[in-house]
């Protein structure tokens, strides 16, 4: 892919299964990786494995994001960085909404309102944002989460539209079922929550969940020059699972 060679990318999120696959696809094709993650042993352990540099943040923090990025030059951002607890709406409580929404809209609005303004200004750059499938179809369990997710989606295609005469694009990658931690979670341990997986894997056209490896491709497409006449989409990466027009 042409044009991702010595540019400075951000990966929020960046020392989780998809983050950590995200930043070693940059880092192969010669991209100066910021492995940006709140939790300081992952962070450090990515940056360390690809030579890349370990910025911990908490992106739901707008001050610390700020002074953390001071002076970080950013040619591709990749707003990763998610988090979600399985759990009926009408179970959930006003305080439990706060943590998701922290994580999944607030922190990403906070990395773009820091970082976009100097892409802007230079008259090019790179956003990706990984929302999920549960934002374009619903999913039982991730209500709130979906609401970020769905949030997200709208936000990116507004900035799109705010910033296509600036040289700046903005996209959305759509992860389906991956087999993260909180996927594993979800599904619980022992034989009932190998019996859901198993229900999962059955509704896929491709007969797998994703793998953590399935996703960096099309982020890394995205933030190449080869993609510099898109902007404003989503794209699913979930095996045929969800076929949104």
């Amino acid at each position: 892919m042409k044009g991702l060679s010595g540019k400075s990318v951000l990966v929020t999120g960046g020392g989780g299964a998809i983050g950590s696959a995200i930043c070693q696809r940059f880092a192969e094709a010669g991209s100066k990786v910021l492995v940006a993650d709140r939790d300081r042993k992952t962070a450090e352990g990515t940056a360390g494995q690809l030579k890349g540099t370990a910025l911990v943040f908490d992106i739901a923090d707008y001050a610390a994001a700020r002074q953390a990025l001071a002076g970080v030059s950013v040619d591709v951002l990749v707003n990763n960085a998610g988090w979600d607890r399985f759990q009926n709406f009408l179970d959930t409580r006003p305080e439990d909404w706060e943590a998701l929404i922290a994580v999944n809209l607030r922190g990403p609005l906070n990395l773009h309102h820091i970082v976009v303004p100097q892409m802007a200004e230079r008259g090019r750059g790179r956003v990706i944002n990984i929302a999920s499938d549960a934002a374009r179809v619903g999913s039982s369990g991730e209500s709130v989460y979906a609401a970020c997710k769905g949030g997200i989606i709208a936000f990116s295609k507004t900035l799109a539209r705010e910033l296509a005469r600036k040289g700046v694009t903005v996209n959305v990658v759509c992860p389906g079922p991956t087999d993260t931690p909180i996927l594993r979670s979800f599904l619980g341990e022992g034989e009932s929550g190998q019996k859901v997986y198993d229900a999962l894997v059955r509704a896929i056209p491709m007969k797998r969940v994703g793998q953590p490896a399935d996703i960096p491709g099309i982020v890394a497409f995205l933030a190449c020059d080869e993609a510099a006449f898109i902007t404003g989409q989503v794209i699913s990466v979930s095996g045929g699972l969800t076929m949104a027009g």
